[in-house]
């Protein structure tokens, strides 16, 4: 079968093709053409259109094309329904669906910057998705601190390419690598309220009010800090990483917001605790 869209994919649009020819159609042929073609060539062409307002594949409601995929083929693998709660923040600026809603729009919308092949760009995609099904098949309960070399890998790329000298600008990639890490960190060391009242089954007005009741009397935002900050002294006390480094693996946008909230939650600059904790 022939599947045409619109051009200039990013997210749905890649997405959606993604699931086409790994589970939908295989041998599927994948067109993008401009927006006002679309319906034309789709009869020219006996192609299926998607992602587009008026035709079958498209939005409702909050949903996007990716999750009408799902319902139209039967398509009930949790991994699939855990990627279209991604896509679906991601393609609806609504980041509050899934804590990764907001790395995925990063990283397209950077390759969609670089590159303004439509093909080029599907051919990454498929990659990335495919490394996205791995993670929600197999790897979406594992934390950030698990794994070694994951952590090494973050060191590594803050050395080599955000770290940089006083009163050198940084570039603009950087700046955009600099938010990607930091929206991964943020995924690995923090649970949304919409996610968790999601998997709990639970209105997120009556959990965030009631949160607080069994949990050290702390709203969600604040234990959720908390939790940050005991990630951060359990890494002062078993490796030998800078200060500046531990922010950043705990998922703080900086050293002086990890400092402000350290010294909140301890009574001590992180500074001090370190050095206490080394006499010990």
């Amino acid at each position: 079968m022939k599947w045409i869209t619109r051009e200039k994919p990013k997210i749905d649009r890649i997405a959606c093709p993604w699931l086409i020819k790994r589970f939908v159609d295989p041998d599927g042929e994948i067109i993008y053409v401009p927006y006002s073609e679309v319906l034309e060539k789709a009869t020219i062409l006996n192609a299926i259109p998607f992602d587009l307002p008026g035709v079958e594949y498209s939005h409702y409601e909050d949903q996007c094309t990716f999750d009408y995929f799902l319902k139209k083929h039967q398509l009930k693998d949790p991994a699939l329904h855990r990627i279209a709660a991604i896509v679906r923040g991601a393609d609806t600026d609504r980041h509050d669906f899934a804590p990764q809603a907001s790395g995925l729009e990063a990283i397209f919308s950077g390759l969609a910057y670089n590159s303004k092949d439509d093909h080029e760009l599907l051919e990454l995609g498929m990659i990335i998705y495919d490394g996205l099904y791995s993670w929600a098949t197999h790897l979406f309960k594992k934390k950030h601190g698990e794994e070694g070399p994951v952590e090494q890998l973050l060191l590594q790329v803050y050395h080599q390419y955000l770290k940089q000298e006083k009163g050198k600008k940084a570039p603009v990639w950087a700046s955009s690598l600099r938010e990607m890490i930091q929206d991964q960190l943020d995924t690995h060391m923090s649970l949304s309220l919409q996610q968790a009242s999601e998997e709990l089954e639970i209105n997120p007005a009556y959990l965030s009010r009631e949160f607080s009741k069994y949990f050290d009397n702390l709203s969600f935002g604040d234990y959720m800090r908390k939790m940050r900050i005991q990630k951060a002294i359990g890494l002062m006390d078993t490796t030998d990483y800078s200060l500046t480094e531990i922010a950043y693996l705990t998922g703080f946008s900086d050293q002086s917001h990890f400092n402000r909230i350290f010294k909140k939650q301890t009574g001590q600059n992180p500074s001090a605790y370190k050095k206490n904790s080394q006499k010990k």
